[in-house]
């Protein structure tokens, strides 16, 4: 390498800002993400790498790298290699070239996943992981730059200097996701309200979905006169422009503190990934056309043209950093997998119970809710206490979502909330569940506690990949050096006596059960819903835990139980020292005769159901799930033990549902008694009366216990 004291000093080009040294680290961080690139195809063709989707033609992302602080969030592309080396080269002390290549090679000392997956980011660089390539983290990205003006806000701490720039970087064939759309509508929408938000949003534009074209001039048709986006575009293969309007458009985010589109024009090279064959799909001409706009050779034009580098010394500085790259990649090639279940799914590890438990007390102990103690609370009422205590307990919790601040909630569920603890931290957003979910991924991970509404279950199928995604793989796919704590409160299930039909009566949960790590709360009583809502802000705070928390809309208002006035359904606010634990059941009553297994609403019309068996002689044991996910197998193993029988009455649909998973979970675990099960059917919900030909009813619970009593 050329040594500091023989760099001329002075600029690369009249009129840039780029100067001569800056424009040698950027050339090394160039090479070094190509030399990556072709090591990974060599690694995948002797049987010892495992990813070839490179970052060729697209290194003049070194630029964006360059012109942010070390400490701005990013969130990349995944042919951001030069970014990533420019990175780690001005923080010094890491080796970017080992870092990627063990990812390559999946191997355990990967310091990024872990050997899980082949990803840019590292906690000490400010590089958040993303596995994903259709721009699902667009919203994320955008939860991050707001968390960081709203802790500055709150004066709460937060993950990243509250001056920082958060950067999301992405292709052009991603800018049309409506991912992408909504969550860039979302930031231009806070800018046009007024509200600050410091997002760079770089769009590296090579022209190419896969094999599709982008067409010409569309990303600058499309973003480059937005209402409340602020437009750049350089030249990515040409290092003095993109340098020259990464910095223009860094200094104008992190001045103004809005958002910013920052178009980088740039070329694919080596095709999308080792196994695509370009020439099935694209003319020599345009071949050869992108070849000769190479951003390497660029560089060195640049370099020489100016007199920094001979051409000579262009090549020996490439042969060097090919030798580098080289011998890494040898040495890593034979770097030891991970070896065992457990040490692949470690960062799933769920949250220790005492830890939870400890924190709930600690929020109930300095923030203990004046309302009567004695008062009998409903559902909702009940709910809305929890919110309250979590907001109180926690200056960094926020609760957001559709109609949630001055409204209250379509159902009351957060009436006065706004008022208590005021706009800043009780906020209605737009209706885009994308990007409510998303807000809650990115201020989660920058410090804050997330309470986000998706207003009914049929909604949420509309971002689910959010949470599947996005939130629910960063500590896997980060070997848990980030976590996104967050509670996602939905309002679910069905029997709204016929109102609103499917999209107000949804019971698909399979979505929320497949996603592993996850925590599922499904809260029948009002009782158990509070303090399953401290539970899961407790497992959130203490070990990042992503909490589902469905609310049955149907039982928020319930009052009575068995008879008009009975007050059944009512229940003392938790005491103090009250705490659920998660994956911890709920068992009324001690029959020896039947064990109904619910949940939801379910539990509902099987305690009523269980009053009429109780009068005809039968014993019967009501086991309330409470947690969808982890199951309660070591209760429900015992409850079933009891009676040796155990019905299953499952709201949710036949094929799919929580049904399914309850009977796999007996039988895996040795259960030999008779088992049934009765669910809804597999139907949307209709409009009307009609809903209560598709849905679980009691005489479907009735009938069945009966049969399976007489077997």
């Amino acid at each position: 390498m050329v040594a500091a004291a023989d760099v001329p000093t002075g600029f690369v080009r009249s009129g840039s800002g780029l100067s001569a040294q800056r424009c040698l680290d950027l050339f090394d961080a160039q090479l070094t993400s190509r030399h990556l690139d072709l090591a990974a195809r060599r690694l995948r063709a002797a049987g010892r790498g495992y990813y070839t989707i490179g970052s060729a033609g697209h290194e003049g992302n070194a630029a964006v790298a360059g012109a942010l602080r070390p400490t701005d969030p990013a969130l990349l592309h995944y042919r951001s290699g030069a970014f990533f080396v420019e990175r780690a080269r001005q923080v010094g002390g890491r080796d970017p070239v080992r870092d990627v290549l063990l990812g390559v090679v999946a191997a355990a000392q990967d310091p990024t996943s872990g050997g899980r997956h082949k990803v840019f980011g590292r906690h000490d660089l400010a590089i958040i992981p993303q596995t994903s390539t259709i721009a699902s983290h667009l919203p994320r990205a955008v939860g991050v730059a707001f968390a960081i003006e709203r802790a500055a806000r709150l004066g709460v701490d937060c993950e990243w200097p509250l001056d920082a720039v958060t950067v999301c970087s992405f292709g052009d064939a991603s800018a049309n996701h409506s991912t992408a759309v909504g969550a860039i509508n979302t930031a231009t929408n806070l800018a046009y309200r007024g509200l600050p938000l410091a997002l760079l949003l770089v769009c590296e534009d090579n022209g190419l979905g896969i094999s599709v074209p982008t067409a010409p001039g569309w990303i600058a048709a499309a973003y480059g006169a937005r209402v409340g986006l602020e437009y750049f575009s350089a030249d990515g293969c040409d290092v003095v422009d993109a340098v020259d309007a990464a910095d223009r458009a860094a200094r104008w985010v992190r001045t103004h503190r809005r958002p910013a589109f920052l178009h980088l024009r740039t070329v694919r090279l080596l095709g999308h990934a080792g196994s695509d064959v370009e020439a099935a799909y694209r003319t020599p001409a345009d071949i050869a056309a992108d070849l000769d706009r190479d951003p390497l050779v660029g560089t060195a034009r640049a370099l020489v043209e100016s007199g920094v580098l001979t051409p000579a010394a262009v090549l020996e500085r490439y042969r060097q950093v090919h030798e580098r790259v080289d011998a890494v990649a040898r040495e890593v090639a034979g770097a030891a997998p991970l070896h065992t279940r457990a040490e692949v799914m470690a960062p799933l590890v769920p949250a220790a119970p005492a830890v939870v438990a400890g924190h709930v007390r600690h929020m109930r102990e300095s923030n203990l809710d004046t309302t009567d103690s004695t008062e009998r609370v409903t559902l909702a009422r009940a709910v809305n206490r929890a919110l309250g205590d979590i907001l109180a307990a926690d200056r960094g919790a926020l609760l957001f979502g559709e109609d949630v601040g001055r409204k209250g909630g379509v159902y009351g569920v957060t009436r006065g909330l706004a008022e208590r603890f005021g706009a800043a931290r009780v906020f209605d957003t737009l209706l885009d569940e994308q990007s409510i979910l998303g807000l809650a991924a990115g201020a989660g991970l920058s410090g804050l506690l997330p309470i986000a509404e998706i207003q009914y279950l049929a909604y949420l199928h509309n971002a689910e990949d959010q949470i599947r995604g996005e939130a629910a793989t960063l500590g896997f796919f980060s070997a848990g050096q980030y976590r996104n704590p967050m509670i996602v409160r939905v309002a679910g299930y069905g029997y709204q006596e016929g109102f609103g039909g499917h999209f107000h009566n949804d019971d698909a949960v399979a979505v929320l059960r497949d996603v592993p790590g996850i925590v599922v709360a499904s809260p029948s009583r009002p009782d158990d819903a509070a303090a399953m809502l401290l539970t899961c802000a407790a497992a959130a705070r203490t070990s990042g835990a992503v909490c589902v928390f469905l609310e049955p809309i149907a039982r928020y208002h319930t009052r009575d139980l068995h008879d008009p006035g009975d007050g059944g359904w009512l229940a003392s606010y938790p005491a103090t020292a009250d705490h659920v634990p998660i994956g911890a059941a709920r068992t009324y009553g001690d029959g020896t005769d039947l064990t109904v297994v619910t949940f939801g609403n379910g539990l509902y019309l099987s305690l009523r159901v269980a009053r009429r068996l109780r009068d005809r002689g039968i014993g019967v044991r009501v086991v309330d799930l409470r947690w969808l996910v982890p199951l309660p197998t070591v209760d429900l193993l015992r409850e079933a033990n009891a009676t040796g029988r155990v019905l299953v009455a499952d709201e949710t649909r036949a094929s799919g549902g929580v049904s399914e998973g309850v009977l796999t979970a007996l039988v895996d675990a040795g259960f030999t008694g008779a088992i049934a099960r009765v669910s809804s059917a597999d139907s949307f919900v209709p409009l009307g009366d009609a809903a209560r030909l598709v849905l679980l009813s009691e005489r479907d619970i009735e009938q069945a216990a009966l049969e399976l009593v007489r077997r």
